[in-house]
């Protein structure tokens, strides 16, 4: 329950406010409202619902609809004029998040919250530290792979961050479980729309950054998908950054002033005698630890999650036995096949990811490698090019391009841009499952591979707008083993 004197005051604080309109009028007599849930979405309404109008396709047509199941008031940036009062404000998205927290009773002062970000590897470093966290604290954890607010029930999230609404009903219902810890992946989208407005973070961690998520629907440049990224640090108590990612410079100089801790060469925090399965670091992480995640990148987020939940409670020997423990779906799972050959299946969906993925791959398989890749419809377009010309650097792999979420694009389409950058032959398969066949078909011993890159442990293909069933790519694996 939250009262409109409340929902006034937030607003008026942050600025945010800006008239009460009825009807063409002034609305004053406002004393006697209160609301008993709030909603971004017109289908979930009832009377006593404050509706937030949000977003640039937003029509009049879903107000009128919620008003027939007794809808009373909405907060808008306009007044849309369909007879009930509302809340005029600046910011839509700032004000939803903000009367979502006080709705749910505050639910982050309650809880220590652990945020990561970067261009790649934040489930993976999320999966660490709440493996870590999950030794002797009650984490909650809010990732791309898997959601659990109890440590009991997972569950696939459809946004990387939720929205605001959405974001802090599960932190209280975390809350409400007994959960102490909560760790979330926070994505540069959700500083763009303003997902978490006002939530402080006790610990922030920036792991990498590469260009992705820039088109038309997503961030306009480089430049803006950067700075959005580097709110996590603003908005955080204390900060941990790896020394070794691009434009650490400008991240170093931000946070001079904050509680942090840098790793990677140029800090006292380091990786050493890195082998596949084990590595040494030092700093304040000195030790030994194994590690069933392959990858020296993969090291590097186990690094980064020791050293942030280190300051949320965390022992030396909690992160040694959580990192040793921890296991990602679709992130470096291998799979043998019965003549030897290796099968690596990866989310790595950008140019970056998918050269580490390949570099990782190449150190421990000489044969024969097989890669079988698509790129998702109308969103990421410069992953394309980024592909392309990455694979235009390896003659030495076999390439199958195919179906990755084409969504409301011709998958064939997007895979001819994508070999439009390779000089040498590919395979071009529509059907992924046939792709991934084919992939394996072309191995025959135990230094050979196949990297299926891309979906991981998604089960669906996005198609024309909807989610289309699909085994996943490791259980189709296995049907070829």
């Amino acid at each position: 329950m939250i009262k409109i004197e409340t929902v006034l005051d937030i607003l008026k604080k942050d600025s945010l406010f800006r008239e009460i309109i009825d009807q063409g009028h002034y609305y004053y007599n406002y004393s006697d409202v209160d609301f008993d849930s709030i909603s971004y979405d017109s289908r979930k309404v009832k009377a006593g619902t404050l509706f937030f109008a949000k977003g640039a396709t937003f029509k009049k047509e879903y107000l009128l609809s919620a008003i027939t199941q007794s809808l009373g008031w909405y907060v808008a940036e306009k007044d849309y004029e369909v007879g009930i009062p509302v809340i005029v404000v600046n910011d839509i998205k700032k004000a939803m998040s903000l009367i979502a927290m006080e709705f749910y009773g505050n639910p982050q002062e309650k809880l220590k919250i652990l945020a990561f970000t970067g261009t790649k590897g934040k489930t993976t470093a999320a999966y660490f530290a709440y493996n870590i966290l999950a030794q002797h604290h009650r984490p909650a954890m809010l990732s791309t792979m898997n959601t659990t607010l109890d440590g009991k029930t997972f569950f696939k999230s459809a946004l990387t961050t939720p929205e605001s609404i959405d974001l802090f009903d599960m932190m209280a219902q975390a809350v409400h479980n007994g959960r102490t810890h909560l760790i979330m992946e926070v994505s540069s989208q959700a500083y763009l729309v303003k997902r978490v407005h006002g939530l402080t973070f006790d610990v922030g961690v920036f792991l990498n950054i590469s260009p992705d998520h820039i088109g038309p629907i997503e961030h306009p440049s480089f430049e803006d998908y950067f700075y959005h990224k580097r709110l996590l640090m603003k908005n955080s108590r204390a900060v941990v950054i790896n020394s070794d990612m691009d434009h650490f410079s400008v991240l170093k100089e931000q946070v001079e002033d904050q509680e942090h801790d840098f790793y990677g060469s140029q800090s006292s925090n380091q990786i050493e005698n890195s082998k596949a399965f084990s590595f040494s670091a030092t700093g304040k992480l000195a030790g030994d630890y194994d590690i069933q995640l392959i990858g020296h990148f993969n090291q590097e987020n186990a690094v980064a999650a020791g050293l942030a939940c280190l300051r949320l409670g965390a022992s030396l020997e909690d992160i040694k036995k959580g990192i040793a423990a921890t296991r990602v779906p679709g992130r470096m799972e291998v799979l043998t096949q019965k003549n030897g050959a290796k099968v690596f299946i990866d989310y790595a969906h950008n140019g970056d990811s998918l050269k580490k993925l390949i570099n990782v791959v190449e150190t421990h398989q000489t044969g024969k490698i097989a890669l079988v890749l698509g790129s998702t419809g109308n969103k990421g377009e410069s992953r394309r090019k980024d592909f392309g010309l990455l694979l235009n650097q390896h003659p030495e792999i076999q390439v199958f391009l195919t179906a990755d979420d084409p969504n409301y694009e011709d998958p064939m389409a997007i895979a001819e841009e994508i070999s439009s950058y390779i000089s040498h032959p590919v395979e071009k398969i529509a059907d992924r499952e046939k792709a991934i066949k084919a992939a394996m078909a072309i191995t025959d011993q135990e230094l050979d591979a196949v990297i299926i890159a891309g979906k991981g442990a998604d089960c669906y293909q996005i198609v024309n707008g909807v989610k289309e069933s699909y085994p996943g790519d490791s259980a189709v694996a296995e049907r070829y083993l």
